[in-house]
């Protein structure tokens, strides 16, 4: 890899990390130019302006999460075990501190206030996890592995507001084993006995 697209990873990394203990008002290029050790100018010359460097990050963001799921279904296309593993993600994620929350949830809080261009980006990336998890549920209620309530939709939209509330309660309570407890009761609704891991 060439030394610019490095340094606009940099760039990007710094972004998140920003975003994550801060929000997209809690950083400037000045922050992000002190922690990765070069000039605004630089940033600049990668991302024009802060709309340009968080909509590229989201767009990122998005592509990564369309790759994972991707390779998750391949390796696992059991509907039970795609819950289970996407939940576990975030709950290690939230333990070991290495990607303590979804940037684009983080992001959501904030919509009101976020540029058009980025608050685009967010949403898609939304549509995207509702449209995955509605397939993961929508094929485990047909196949018999999953046990649902009310519609698929409805049922993703439910389990994707867990996970992200589950995050926030984590992170308020300043608890990471209360991710996993708060997930818990909804993937054993979701998830019938005989098919829970021994």
């Amino acid at each position: 890899m060439n030394k610019p697209s490095n340094t606009a990873d940099d760039i990007l990394a710094a972004a998140r990390r920003f975003i994550v203990t801060g929000g997209y008002n809690g950083f400037s290029y000045a922050d992000i130019a002190e922690v990765i050790g070069i000039r605004k100018a630089s940033i600049h010359h990668h991302f024009p302006s802060k709309v340009d460097l968080v909509q590229t990050l989201v767009r990122r963001y998005l592509e990564d999460a369309v790759t994972s799921m991707t390779e998750l279904e391949r390796n696992m296309p059991e509907p039970p075990e795609l819950l289970r593993t996407y939940a576990g993600f975030w709950a290690q994620c939230i333990e070991d501190a290495s990607r303590p929350f979804c940037v684009c949830a983080l992001l959501a809080g904030e919509l009101p206030a976020l540029p058009l261009e980025v608050a685009v980006e967010v949403r898609a990336y939304f549509q995207f996890l509702s449209g995955w998890l509605t397939g993961v549920i929508e094929r485990g209620a047909e196949q018999g592995t999953l046990a649902i309530s009310a519609a698929p939709r409805v049922e993703a939209e439910a389990f994707m507001a867990t996970v992200h509330g589950a995050m926030l309660s984590a992170r308020a309570y300043g608890d990471t084993a209360a991710f996993a407890t708060i997930m818990a009761p909804t993937l054993q609704k979701l998830i019938p006995a005989s098919d829970a891991p021994e």
